[in-house]
């Protein structure tokens, strides 16, 4: 296939395929048409004003991000934006470069497994200690166990983290872990999945710290041996998009894709 031939549509039907029809998704083109020629591609975890101005820069006319576009999961929620200055520069941005956008963010959590984190454990290397991948979390069994401490030094380094925060006993040998990304801290999620799966710890993206965190701050205070890493968020998805990148190399390996990282959005002071 020349890269001439190759639509919007058609990188979209390849990157929903895996997942087969969802019935309710955010997932679309936020702007722009699916019938436009790509002459390349972006990817990135968020749609941030510096990556859309890259992404043009490298004369990618597709960008395929995996958060909203304008500061909401739904996207229907900018119409309240429209006489904000930074919402006019950033729909004023793609417009001009002729951008497409399209939110990737249901589908790829619908693959087997998940490939946000499937991204996120071939990332840290623990893609080999994979035992069970369930829906939202992948569990993994480390053989000769490390401490909290070990593993946290290791996320940092792998994932070129400054800081990750950590709730739990730091030198508690760990061999049982669940791996979890984005938001899927919260209590409902994680709490049950400690028990269920006998785990010591879990390493999630980020949550309310008033529910897993509080469950792991009691559960310490009686004696129990229970961990929680929290990563951030776009650390523990960016991976997953970076792995949804080189699928899309793979499927059209005649079309131009750039993955744009997207800097820590925090300063830790």
């Amino acid at each position: 296939m020349r890269i001439l031939d190759v639509t919007v549509q058609d990188v979209i039907r390849s990157l929903e395929e895996p997942a087969g029809v969802l019935e309710s998704t955010v997932d679309k083109i936020i702007c722009g048409r699916s019938h436009e020629l790509v002459q390349g591609i972006a990817v990135s975890f968020s749609a941030t004003y510096e990556a859309l101005n890259r992404a043009a820069e490298l004369e990618a006319n597709l960008f395929i991000t995996h958060e909203g576009l304008f500061y909401s999961h739904h996207e229907g929620a900018h119409e309240m934006l429209k006489s904000d200055p930074v919402y006019q520069a950033k729909q004023a941005l793609i417009e001009a470069r002729h951008l497409t956008v399209y939110r990737f963010h249901d589908y790829p959590h619908r693959y087997t497994p998940d490939e946000i984190t499937l991204g996120l454990i071939e990332a840290i290397g623990y893609d080999r200690y994979a035992i069970r991948h369930l829906s939202s979390a992948s569990i993994i069994h480390l053989p000769s166990g490390q401490t909290v401490r070990q593993i946290t030094e290791h996320l940092k380094a792998k994932l070129q983290l400054s800081h990750v925060r950590v709730i739990g006993n730091m030198d508690m040998i760990c061999d049982r872990i669940g791996i979890t990304v984005g938001y899927r801290g919260g209590g409902p999620h994680l709490i049950p999945m400690y028990e269920n799966e006998q785990l010591q710890l879990i390493i999630a993206g980020e949550g309310p710290e008033w529910e897993t965190p509080e469950y792991i701050r009691d559960a310490s205070a009686l004696g129990g041996s229970k961990s929680l890493i929290l990563t951030g968020h776009a650390a523990s998805e960016e991976p997953g998009m970076r792995r949804a990148a080189d699928r899309i190399r793979q499927q059209f390996p005649n079309v131009p894709v750039h993955f744009i990282p997207v800097a820590p959005i925090f300063q830790v002071v």
